[in-house]
């Protein structure tokens, strides 16, 4: 995933205080940042691969790729510890390099900062619109960012504790959104239930509520010959392929993007600015403030999580069990967000792992073009070569292993010859329109 942070390298950053890591470098600070954002995308892809290789299987197992033994367990493990908090780090971390991008413009005295700035997310959203249909990726959310951010701009001079007060109105907005929908989902199901035992004395409001609670079934339960007809569809052609996901990219970048995605991205971006200017993501913060995140965003996110999944899978996995879950996801997942940024920068912090923490960050300066080569590969050996639909849950993780596991070894060889990925060069000449240097100078040897 693209963020704005890896083309700022030169940004000053906040004086530390006596209790701070004082003797750490401006630029180690921003590989921290490099750092977790490498290991975010891969916890994207790892949320993501579900959707790349199975039909209709990303929340119920039980569509597609098993719902027992280690099927179902990694469907838990997902639920309870990354569920929506990989996207949550990328967003906080898109947030975090508004700042970083604008007062590198702004420390050049740049009086067209709001033009680039604009003109850079617009590309973006466009690179988003490429993913989503010629790549072939429905869940591509370059589109989001890049449109978010821009109404994101003007509140990134905000103080950090109104940025904190807004993200918290706008996710108690969804969340009450959240609970609406499932009050309303209640009631169609209840008018289904009296239909289905009374019959000729149900209403005709009760009647058309349960067609509704039907038609929501229909659209969240898949029997075994709609399946096989979804998955012949994605592997027949490119062009069968694209008339179904395009179909399917249009209503996830229309109505589904102002309905759960803008709640969600714009909040945590508002979360991001906040705690950059608190001195987060530049290490500035004193080891017991990372490890409360680490304590408190475990304790809270991972309990809640596990209860949501135990009542879904108590329940059956019906779409009502789903729905229910809702009302406390974002109070779930944020916290989970909040354990694992803080055990990442408290790793970033000790410095432990570092040819692992250097791989990772190289990972992360690539983001751009590792996420869209995520697209990419996925197509190819999902639609291409046929195997959309034919692996279980649980195989699909061996994909995800051998992706980063490439992009770990080829990340940190791309940049020891280039200042930057290949796309994060046409980003940026898009961006400046002018072409900027990419090979690195030669080191002479005496």
């Amino acid at each position: 995933m693209a963020t704005a942070a890896h083309d700022a390298g030169a940004v000053a950053i906040a004086q530390s205080t006596p209790d701070q890591p004082s003797a750490r470098p401006t630029k180690d600070r921003i590989v921290a940042i490099d750092f977790v954002r490498g290991a975010a995308l891969f916890g994207i892809l790892l949320m993501n691969i579900t959707s790349f290789g199975l039909p209709h299987a990303y929340s119920n197992p039980v569509n597609a790729g098993g719902a027992e033994g280690l099927n179902l367990l990694s469907w838990m493990i997902i639920q309870i510890g990354f569920e929506g908090t990989q996207r949550g780090l990328f967003s906080i971390l898109f947030g975090a390099g508004i700042i970083l991008f604008t007062s590198r413009l702004e420390a050049k005295g740049r009086k067209d900062v709001a033009d680039i700035y604009t003109r850079r997310n617009l590309w973006l959203a466009g690179f988003g619109l490429v993913n989503g249909f010629i790549f072939l990726w429905s869940g591509d959310i370059l589109f989001y960012y890049g449109l978010i951010a821009l109404i994101v701009f003007p509140f990134r001079t905000l103080a950090a504790k109104w940025l904190f007060l807004i993200a918290a109105g706008v996710l108690a907005f969804g969340a009450a959104w959240n609970y609406f929908d499932t009050a309303a989902l209640h009631e169609k199901h209840a008018a289904y239930e009296f239909v289905e035992m009374e019959g000729s004395t149900s209403t005709s409001e009760q009647v058309e509520m349960a067609e509704a609670w039907e038609s929501e079934v229909d659209s969240f339960e898949y029997t075994a010959e709609e399946q096989q007809e979804y998955v012949e569809a994605r592997t027949a052609s490119y062009a069968s392929a694209f008339e179904q996901v395009s179909e399917q990219t249009r209503k996830a970048q229309s109505w589904a993007f102002y309905r759960y995605i803008f709640f969600d991205v714009y909040s945590m971006m508002l979360i991001g600015l906040a705690m950059f200017k608190l001195g987060v993501f530049t290490l500035q913060r004193p080891a017991r403030f990372y490890f409360a995140l680490v304590v408190v965003g475990y304790g809270i996110g991972l309990t809640v999580n596990t209860l949501e999944t135990r009542w879904i899978i108590d329940n059956g996995f019906s779409l009502l069990a789903f729905s229910q879950a809702e009302v406390t996801y974002d109070l779930g997942r944020l916290a989970t967000t909040a354990g694992h940024l803080g055990l990442l920068l408290l790793i970033a912090r000790s410095g432990a792992f570092a040819l692992l923490q250097h791989a990772l960050a190289c990972v992360g300066r690539m983001a751009f073009t590792n996420y869209l080569t995520h697209s990419v590969v996925c197509a190819i050996f999902f639609v291409g070569l046929g195997y959309y639909g034919q692996l279980e849950r649980h195989q699909l993780y061996s994909i995800v292993f051998a992706i980063c596991a490439a992009q770990l070894v080829i990340s940190p060889l791309w940049l020891s010859r280039f200042k930057m990925g290949p796309l994060e060069w046409l980003w940026r000449a898009l961006t400046y329109g002018e072409m900027p240097k990419l090979r690195r100078d030669k080191v002479a040897v005496a």
